[in-house]
């Protein structure tokens, strides 16, 4: 195996920011914390989740998109209230 690279699972390189009350951040970090959680990884478990729902099958690491997998929702201009 000299020489050969080793690929992780998933590669956390990109970055998400999203605005959200700062009372509801706070209240997820103790939650998280609770659980010795931290906050990225409850949201990465959510994003995968929601993933997998809308795939409707296991998704794997490195798996591109193909089509219009989950389907009606893509590109509708329906938007969700802010929580």
């Amino acid at each position: 195996m000299k020489g050969e690279k080793v690929v992780k699972i998933e590669e956390r390189t990109a970055r998400l920011t999203a605005l959200i009350d700062p009372r509801k951040k706070a209240m997820f970090e103790r939650l998280c914390a609770a659980e010795d959680l931290t906050p990225s990884q409850v949201v990465r478990r959510l994003i995968r989740g929601y993933i997998e729902q809308r795939l409707g099958r296991p998704w794997k690491p490195g798996e591109e998109p193909a089509g219009n997998e989950g389907g009606a929702a893509r590109g509708s201009a329906r938007r969700r209230s802010r929580s």
